[in-house]
């Protein structure tokens, strides 16, 4: 069912997807508040024989608080921000990768090794390339988290089928779908286009705030 929620979260996709880097203090916020949100829905299920809170309310409590707390953290440390985030999707292309991989060895030993192996190897990388190339790194991400819930291939039921399990596998998907595909590049080559053109300059100018920090160059973002 399309609710209120599934269309803020596609709209929030949109978003991210073709100006995510160009507003880059609002993007990275935004980014912040989204996997804050996701990790407080995730874990509110395990306190719930510790709080004695209605489930519902201590599930919509966890997603504000991880999400004002994802997006405060973000915000205030905009740097290491786009490290985490470029480690994130860093992390989902490993475990993708090596995937088929682990599925012809789900029940051997060196499958798992294999999988924790290549997420964290992505996860390096990416956090790597947020330093190095802050800019290139905030595009491909923002594009990245933008395009898969926009195209409804992340949906607020994938979190709550995690929370419910205690697994991340609902919130793995394939990134050669075609809508998230045409997304991911599309707004991509948008965001890309907006730096071209000298746009983010002038969305700097309008935009309160966001003149703290523009991800204009790829030399590693500054506060």
């Amino acid at each position: 069912m399309f609710t209120p929620l599934n269309a803020g979260v596609v709209v929030a996709g949109l978003l991210l997807t073709f100006v995510g880097a160009a507003v880059s203090v609002y993007a990275v916020s935004l980014t912040g508040f989204l996997i804050g949100a996701g990790a407080g829905y995730l874990v509110a299920p395990n306190l719930a024989g510790l709080i004695a809170v209605d489930g519902l309310v201590l599930s919509a409590g966890g997603v504000l608080l991880g999400g004002a707390v994802g997006g405060f953290l973000a915000y205030a440390g905009l740097s290491f921000a786009v490290l985490a985030i470029g480690g994130v999707v860093g992390g989902f292309a490993g475990r993708f990768a090596v995937g088929p991989l682990y599925a012809a060895d789900a029940a051997g030993i060196e499958g798992t090794a294999l999988l924790v192996g290549a997420t964290l190897a992505g996860v390096a990388v990416g956090a790597l390339f947020g330093f190095v190339l802050t800019r290139t790194t905030l595009v491909v991400s923002t594009a990245f988290i933008g395009a898969a819930l926009a195209s409804r291939s992340l949906t607020p039921a994938s979190f709550a089928t995690a929370a419910e399990e205690l697994t991340v596998q609902s919130l793995l998907f394939d990134p050669t779908a075609l809508p998230f595909l045409a997304l991911f590049v599309l707004g991509g080559l948008s965001q890309l286009g907006l730096f071209k053109f000298g746009y983010v300059t002038k969305l700097v100018g309008i935009l309160p705030g966001a003149r703290r920090w523009t991800a204009g160059d790829d030399e590693g973002a500054s506060s």
